[in-house]
């Protein structure tokens, strides 16, 4: 597939115009049977495009990102446009105002052409929690693209967008980066702006990228992360020097019952090409991964009932209109909110609820701690981890009808979602069988050593 810097010189060569390149793009959306688009920006995507051929006709220089077809996951404000968070309570909520991100995009002049499906309110593993239909993984539509943000990395997958923009709460970009065979980047917590992002769990979620390959990846975050005055958490990342001597971390906690022989096999491969170039590997310990998982489906519940009760049929979104209050919050939340969602809700509430709290949310967030500890030690040895992304392929559709196998498919992404960590998952594309992910963790606000290691990975 093209990159970003392919797509700029046959613009700037003319061999066919921005409006051309988006329209083709459009057109291909619109014959997607993929499910993986809920809304086509087409007028807002043509103005853009327009403005950057006439850039070029008065032969002025082009941004990195402009020109370039995104599509962004529908949990992400873009004014004026519908955003639902694959929720039918909010299926006729129009945006008021850009995303922090959005914007960035916006003055960027990436070509914003849709909005992507998503697991409802981002909860999810494979895109199947979506109100508004399952996507189909472009590489075997038999399998889920992943979760929840399935519909952005199967919209890159299938060459319906250059890039994409997913959000990241215990491993929705990794995941199904993995699973479509596609690169996907989760930043350090804090270097890109939250403002405009639909709240999931707020001390996890973070708004990340998708693309086909680690440089044109790195160029969408470069452009959308930094400091916002709306966003108390976030920062300006310093620049990251990489080591001349790299030395790569594989936990033998990720690596224990429970992966897919394929997967393992993989990834042991990987290990030796970076041995056998001349790469440093270092068996480390993470004791209390093992932990992580049980953690994350604590902490991450608990703060999702305290965000989702603003949802209640009065200010915004769906509403039962029952003259009863009380019985149009009630009919407003369960016909509004799916399944998953709402056992999210229930299990949130009943952590943080009197003589609960203390014995399963405060000791988590003790816990939660000490996985970051962990991290900590670990990087005082090495320069960067590599992990599974996740212990098996892509799954078929309708497969993992239990909620606690489905949320098994995190194991190997919440740990550095708890700890705040940038990590990225790269594409082992296996000759005739489905994509496994490689994933690579670096320390957090070290975003950059993570890509250039994974552009070292790409070279191998």
């Amino acid at each position: 597939m093209k990159t970003f810097k392919d797509i700029h010189k046959s613009l700037m060569k003319k061999e066919f115009t921005c409006t051309q390149l988006v329209q083709e793009y459009l057109n291909k959306v619109k014959k997607s049977k993929l499910n993986d688009f809920l809304l086509i920006t087409d007028k807002l995507a043509l103005e853009q495009a327009k403005k950057v051929d006439d850039k070029i006709a008065r032969k002025q220089k082009i941004g990195e990102l402009e020109g370039i077809p995104i599509a962004i996951k529908d949990n992400m404000l873009v004014k004026d446009f519908i955003c639902t968070a694959g929720s039918k309570i909010l299926e006729n909520y129009v945006s008021p105002y850009d995303a922090f991100v959005i914007k960035k995009l916006k003055d960027a002049g990436a070509i914003i052409i849709g909005k992507t499906n998503l697991d409802e309110f981002a909860m999810g593993s494979s895109t199947e929690n979506s109100a508004y239909g399952v996507v189909k993984n472009p590489i075997d539509v038999s399998r889920v693209p992943g979760g929840s943000s399935g519909g952005s990395a199967a919209a890159v997958a299938a060459d319906h967008c250059l890039a994409a923009l997913g959000s990241d709460t215990g491993g929705s970009i990794r995941q199904p980066a993995a699973f479509c065979g596609v690169v996907g980047f989760k930043p350090s917590y804090g270097a890109v702006s939250r403002y405009g992002l639909i709240a999931m769990a707020s001390s996890l979620d973070q708004i990340g990228c998708f693309a086909n390959n680690v440089q044109d990846t790195r160029l969408v975050f470069n452009i959308i992360k930094g400091k916002d005055k709306m966003d108390s958490t976030t920062l300006d990342l310093k620049e990251i020097k990489t080591p001349k001597k790299i030395i790569i971390g594989v936990p033998k906690q990720y690596f224990a019952d429970g992966i897919n022989f394929n997967v393992k096999e993989e990834i042991e491969k990987t290990i030796k090409k970076f041995k056998d170039f001349g790469y440093e590997i270092k068996e480390i310990d993470l004791p209390y991964t093992e932990y992580a998982l049980a953690v994350y489906y604590i902490i991450m519940p608990a703060e999702v009932s305290a965000n989702l009760a603003r949802y209640d049929g009065i200010k915004y979104g769906f509403s039962a209109k029952n003259k009863n209050l009380l019985e149009n919050y009630l009919k407003t939340r369960a016909k509004g909110f799916g399944d998953e969602t709402r056992r999210r809700i229930i299990l949130g509430t009943y952590v943080l609820s009197a003589g609960y709290r203390d014995a399963y949310y405060a000791k988590a967030q003790k816990v939660r701690n000490l996985i970051k500890q962990d991290f900590e030690k670990a990087f005082k040895e090495v320069d960067i981890i590599l992990t599974p992304t996740t212990p098996t392929p892509a799954f078929k559709i309708g497969e993992k009808q239990d909620p606690l196998s489905m949320y098994l498919a995190d194991i190997y992404t919440a740990p550095a979602s708890l700890a705040g960590l940038p990590a990225i998952s790269l594409p082992i594309k296996v000759k005739n069988d489905l994509p496994i992910g490689l994933q690579l963790i670096g320390p957090q606000f070290k975003d950059d050593l993570v890509f250039n290691i994974a552009e070292i990975y790409e070279q191998l």
